[in-house]
């Protein structure tokens, strides 16, 4: 994988999740908390979740699935603060789908400027018993036709 840049495209099928950011997101220097940023990212993501199986993201695959995605890798780059002065825009898509695993990118905006990039890696699992498995098929098929094709 290759390190996201404020150049990189956004691919078509991306899903745009808004955040309304607020004062209570900030540190003294009135810019949002670095802490809340991968919270900003797994909030769309689980947003992303929500769009696709129509329910309440993560919750629904835990508790009407037995189905846990916990998260084994989370990377994140910086390009500008965000601040409550306007929404952000996190556009979020999956970029790849290993037998088990899901990888997300998330690139935060707020006036059309990147704020950060981030990539994350989930690793299928069976609730009840914490076992790494394969996901569903149908899950599987969701997530292929959300992969955005390689740009060549």
């Amino acid at each position: 994988m290759s390190k996201p840049t404020e150049m990189d495209p956004r691919p078509r099928g991306a899903i745009c999740h808004k955040i309304n950011v607020t004062w209570g997101d900030c540190d003294p220097a009135r810019i949002v908390y670095t802490g809340r940023l991968p919270w900003f990212a797994l909030d769309a993501i689980n947003g992303w979740w929500e769009r696709q199986l129509g329910g309440d993201g993560w919750y629904q695959l835990d508790v009407d699935r037995n189905l846990g995605t916990p998260f084994v890798r989370l990377e994140m780059d910086f390009m500008r603060p965000v601040t409550p002065r306007h929404p952000l825009m996190c556009y979020v898509w999956p970029e790849h789908l290993g037998e088990t695993s899901i990888t997300f990118r998330v690139d935060g905006e707020q006036e059309g400027q990147r704020c950060f990039s981030s990539r994350s890696v989930n690793v299928f699992v069976t609730s009840d018993i914490f076992q790494k498995c394969v996901p569903p098929m149908d899950l599987r098929e969701i997530v292929l036709s959300a992969i955005p094709e390689p740009v060549r």
